[in-house]
């Protein structure tokens, strides 16, 4: 397979982000974006990148932190995380700007356009839903599910969340504040929820009985092909 990748480099509000970009053989296709974890744009969000670009899109991994930092330790990835948990504005803009970077990169269909994100990646993408933006659709793996400030424009997007049953970083309150917001929002929205899946549920390194982290195969393959099968429906 003829596939290309490449890191592509831009600014916003006077900061540099670094992204990760695989192009699929196909001329035109759709984009989809990958928002990181809390430990920022590593290994694990390119590697999806590329198995992206396998089933024929253009994937482009984000960089939140700006300047592709990345966490080595759990108070390092708090750390960087927490001011945009914390600044949810923030937040938004600099997703909106990763995809209107996106939008004019070489090949891409530019009216295909989807966010898929990981743990905190999770979060931003539903946010990217929340802030009116013009996607067919996000896909939030075991993603954060605060609530946050929603667009006058109200949520565009098709919504995909999921969700390990046993996450102790999104216990079932939260679960139930989140479908209450956005079906009052009037969203087109979705929830699976793997039984027995904790948080982090595709990642296989990410088993730290002190912060709820196992990685689950079942929940990995089935949450990647109820992603595909979403995508089939949104494109």
């Amino acid at each position: 397979m003829n596939m290309k990748t490449e890191n592509f480099n831009y600014s916003f509000d006077e900061q540099n982000y670094s992204t990760f970009v695989a192009y699929p053989e196909n001329d035109r296709a759709p984009l989809v974006l990958i928002a990181h974890a809390w430990g920022g744009r590593d290994n694990f969000v390119e590697e999806k990148a590329i198995e992206l670009a396998k089933e024929g899109f253009v994937a482009m991994a984000i960089d939140m932190y700006g300047d592709g930092k990345q966490g080595t330790t759990i108070e390092e990835n708090q750390s960087l995380m927490t001011p945009l948990v914390e600044d949810r504005k923030k937040l938004k803009s600099i997703i909106n700007a990763a995809l209107e970077q996106g939008k004019n990169l070489e090949g891409v269909d530019s009216s295909k356009v989807a966010a898929i994100g990981y743990c905190f990646g999770g979060m931003v993408v539903l946010d990217l839903a929340r802030s009116g933006a013009d996607v067919k659709g996000v896909v939030s793996f075991h993603g954060l599910l605060m609530d946050s400030e929603i667009s006058e424009q109200g949520i565009k997007s098709k919504i995909l969340v999921l969700h390990g049953e046993r996450d102790p970083m999104v216990p079932p309150s939260m679960v139930n504040e989140f479908q209450k917001d956005i079906t009052e929002a009037g969203a087109d929205w979705q929830l699976h929820s793997y039984g027995n899946a904790y948080h982090s549920f595709t990642n296989k390194e990410a088993n730290d009985s002190n912060l709820g982290t196992q990685y689950h195969e079942a929940a990995d393959k089935r949450s990647w092909q109820s992603m595909l099968n979403f995508f089939a429906e949104i494109f």
